[in-house]
């Protein structure tokens, strides 16, 4: 039995519909409303269901105008419907990643950066200006700790090689010694120096802050990620300062009896709420710095939006900055945005708990490689640890994008690396299979498809689901949430997969192998667009 193309709920059009019109009654309405509508040259059969009046298209036409617009519109397919026509071009900041320096790149930084790409990816796509930025943890007391420990246990080469393991060793070593009350003093100074912007000493930090940062680009890359902007706390000091100050003068900053400095946030003025902004020697705290920094922000991009990308555990500190910055009479605060997500549990790389992205990409990549040299069918691929690196990073995106992001999922390499099933190793392994179909046959002209040809259940099911994507692409872009595309995606495989099995282009006559070419290639080209951008590769051999 096929499936309609299009469904109306009678409910939706009808005045007084209140829950306490019977499903009947819905019936009968929707049969009347059948039997008063005529098909056309579009519309070729209408029928009803319980509540729904149905509609079947022409069944050449549905394919005609499918594959013409998705050959037409290329990779801004679906992007182009008359559903985004409304809403207006915007620019977004979208704050992103953003790790600490000298310490772990842990997954919750690694679900930051492939979330926030995503959603900067889709905004792009819908014709957004985008600015992209990573907040770097690049200031504070661990800098005074680390200029101390770089000074008994640095070594300027491996701080040039590999500048991020080596930072890290550092503090690690330095952190043993912390309860040394020497070490403290040592560390309070150097910190003291930095601030009072001594050179020596800030020359020194500038050069950890860089070669992080250039090592940070190159695994990024290897991610297919990039930012526009390497901000950090440490652009924020004297800045926040004068967030203190505009906070006294608008009467907004209350001193505690410790000296230390709130905002009350409570509805009723009875501090049942408060927000720390101070310590009590008067310098300024993670929250003030982001304070300035949104400030800076509207200041030097004036944006419409600005979306911060963090676990769920830092919700009430947004709630607060957003609170904060509404109090000091910033209407945008409105505006800004913070996209959260759950914990992952159970992350290990054979090396033990993940402390670098690049160990996590490493991983991916060996266990992929393992997987495809045991595999049979396993082609003579040109760069096999390329393709397994990609065909990895599509698998742990699907993996965490298949959920709702802010639940909190177990991680496990083999339910994510499984070629069988919902996987992101689908997603490639159908993506290869098509692409391969094309250097088979040579690509399909559209002009001289016959149609007529695409006329079984499983092509009409591959075009039906080609003609849906500009809805996902909608709910995607008002929710924020990648799943929608996710299943789109596995589920325009999964049809692909069985309409390659039962529509062979080989041995075919002309006609027919031309129609069906062209239909495996809109497949493809969709598959592909998707694929992109959840920031996935696609693989063309595997």
């Amino acid at each position: 039995r096929h499936v309609a193309d299009f469904q109306l709920s009678i409910a939706s059009v009808i005045e007084n519909s209140s829950s306490d019109c019977l499903a009947q009654d819905l019936h009968l309405q929707a049969e009347q409303l059948a039997e008063r509508l005529k098909c056309d040259s579009v519309v070729s059969e209408i029928s009803a269901g319980p509540g729904t009046v149905n509609f079947t298209i022409n069944r050449e036409l549905l394919a005609k105008a499918v594959l013409q617009q998705v050959w037409k519109d290329g990779s801004e397919y679906g992007l182009k419907s008359e559903l985004f026509s409304t809403l207006p071009r915007q620019k977004a900041v979208i704050e992103f990643s953003s790790p600490n320096i000298a310490k772990k790149f842990h997954i919750g930084h690694l679900r930051s950066t492939i979330v926030g790409n995503f959603i900067a990816n889709l905004k792009v796509a819908l014709g957004h200006e985008v600015v992209r930025i990573n907040y770097l943890g690049d200031w504070g007391m661990q800098f005074g700790l680390l200029g101390v420990g770089f000074q008994s246990f640095g070594n300027k080469e491996k701080l040039k090689s590999s500048p991020l393991q080596h930072l890290f060793e550092v503090y690690v070593q330095i952190n043993k010694a912390a309860e040394d009350e020497n070490t403290k003093k040592l560390a309070k100074d150097f910190f003291r120096k930095l601030e009072e912007h001594d050179e020596q000493t800030l020359s020194i930090w500038k050069q950890f802050r860089d070669l992080s940062i250039e090592e940070y680009i190159r695994i990024y890359k290897r991610l297919g990620v990039h930012f526009d902007e390497y901000s950090g706390e440490s652009f924020y000091q004297e800045k926040a300062q004068e967030v203190l100050k505009m906070l006294e003068d608008k009467g907004l900053l209350q001193k505690t009896i410790k000296g230390t400095g709130i905002v009350d946030l409570s509805e009723k003025k009875d501090l049942s709420t408060v927000s720390t902004v101070m310590r009590s020697d008067g310098t300024s705290l993670y929250i003030t710095r982001d304070l300035a920094a949104a400030i800076d922000r509207m200041n030097k991009h004036s944006w419409d939006t600005m979306i911060y990308v963090t676990d769920k555990s830092q919700s009430n500190h947004f709630q607060h900055l957003f609170q904060i910055l509404k109090l000091m009479g910033y209407d945008w605060a409105e505006r800004c945005q913070h996209v959260s997500f759950g914990l992952v549990q159970g992350m290990k790389t054979r090396r033990g708990e993940v402390i670098f992205l690049e160990d996590v990409l490493n991983e991916v990549r060996s266990r992929m490689l393992q997987n495809m040299t045991s595999t049979k069918t396993t082609k003579e691929v040109q760069d096999p640890a390329e393709t397994a690196e990609k065909v990895g990073l599509a698998a742990l995106i699907i993996q965490d994008f298949r959920g709702l992001l802010s639940s909190d999922y177990q991680f496990s390499w083999d339910r994510a690396l499984q070629s069988r099933g919902d996987t992101g190793v689908f997603l490639q392994y159908t993506h290869a299979r098509l692409h391969s179909l094309e250097q088979l046959h040579g690509n399909a002209e559209l002009t001289d498809v016959n149609v007529a040809c695409l006329q079984e259940p499983d092509a009409i099911s591959v075009l039906q689901h080609l003609l849906r994507y500009d809805e996902v692409l909608y709910r995607s872009s008002q929710d924020l949430q990648p799943k929608h595309i996710v299943s789109y995606l596995l589920t325009l495989s999964h049809l692909a997969a069985v309409a390659h099995k039962t529509l062979p282009v080989k041995g075919s006559t002309p006609d027919v192998a031309q129609a069906r070419l062209c239909l495996f290639q809109a497949a493809r080209s969709v598959l592909a667009n998707g694929m992109k951008l959840l920031g996935i590769t696609p693989v063309a051999q595997m």
